[in-house]
């Protein structure tokens, strides 16, 4: 079996004080096993699913399967007609906090969207009568648009810039801004793939700079009233509970959402409500999820769709019936 490296052994005493946790913790990463997969319903789903399905877990949504392991969702001819997409289900942990959002929903910006599972969730979850997905890496938009399309997520578009462009353009917008922010991707190892110098300082602050202004950006997005969701697929402080009080002290009127469908999944880092699924709890590679409001009273900025307009890649316009 593979030696845990000194940076991943520091990394499990900062995480749990248990020993026993600690060790579950390493073992899942360098010896990872597999997860089942699982299905968000785009179209209507059966009333007998063409898979076998695992029991439900309590917090997860009527349009999600979690499948039995071994099957492979994305070999059945319904993929390919996009009935359903394919997604972690840490994934399903971290974008459920959105369902705790009250509808309707005008609205939904998704800052970091490729390949497109919180946007497709969101937009299933939420219905909202706008959907804008951004992908600022452009070798990332082609899977984007593929699945967007294959899927056929109405009332969508997709846009290429770089967050400052929208903070600018139409900030104080919308409803609900996601960050899937980018990270150094630890729990790429429980999936057992490859993730060089994730444990590493400099990578983990260099990751922690860039969501920070991600973040800030985005937050200058949210309506009075709105929500600001930001996600990581990582472990490190640095990049989650710390990245929640960097923004908090910034941006005073943003306040922590408790979700009390995740209230065993609190994170014991911080007093912020905020969630972590971690690979040894046998669910999925781990996420880290937490949900901010704007309690700002002012009225909305009406979005101009006009500025924007110009930087739609692709759009899909017509309203689901």
């Amino acid at each position: 079996m593979e030696k845990p490296s000194n940076l991943l052994l520091k990394l499990s005493r900062r995480l749990f004080t248990n020993l026993d946790e600690q060790e579950k913790f390493v073992e899942a990463l360098i010896n990872p096993q597999p997860f089942p997969s699982s299905i968000l319903w785009c179209q209507e789903k059966p009333e007998v699913s063409p898979f076998t399905v695992e029991t439900p877990i309590y917090w997860q949504p009527q349009f999600i399967d979690r499948l039995q392991l071994g099957e492979k969702p994305g070999q059945h001819p319904l993929h390919e007609k996009g009935y359903f997409y394919c997604l972690d289900f840490s994934s399903v942990f971290a974008a459920s906090t959105l369902l705790t959002i009250p509808q309707p929903v005008d609205l939904i910006f998704d800052m970091c969207a490729a390949p497109g599972g919180k946007s497709i969730f969101a937009w299933k979850a939420l219905q909202p009568d706008l959907l804008i997905s951004n992908e600022v890496i452009g070798k990332r938009l082609g899977m984007l648009i593929s699945n967007f399309k294959r899927c056929n997520i109405s009332s969508s578009t997709v846009v290429n810039r770089d967050s400052s462009i929208f903070a600018e353009t139409i900030p104080a917008s919308s409803n609900l801004v996601i960050v899937d922010a980018p990270c150094t991707g630890q729990s790429l190892l429980a999936k057992g793939e490859k993730a060089p110098g994730c444990f590493h300082p400099t990578a983990i602050n260099k990751s922690a700079n860039r969501q920070k202004r991600i973040i800030a950006n985005s937050a200058k997005l949210v309506a009075p009233q709105g929500y600001l969701a930001y996600i990581t697929c990582t472990y490190s402080p640095e990049e989650n509970e710390q990245v929640c009080e960097w923004l908090l002290e910034r941006f005073p009127d943003f306040q922590a959402v408790e979700v009390s469908h995740l209230t065993k999944y609190q994170s014991h880092l911080t007093t912020i409500p905020c969630y972590r699924m971690f690979p040894q709890d046998g669910l999925g590679a781990g996420a880290f999820t937490v949900l901010f409001k704007n309690t700002n009273e002012n009225q909305n900025q009406k979005i101009n769709l006009d500025a924007i307009s110009a930087l739609y890649i692709y759009q899909n316009i017509q309203k689901s019936s």
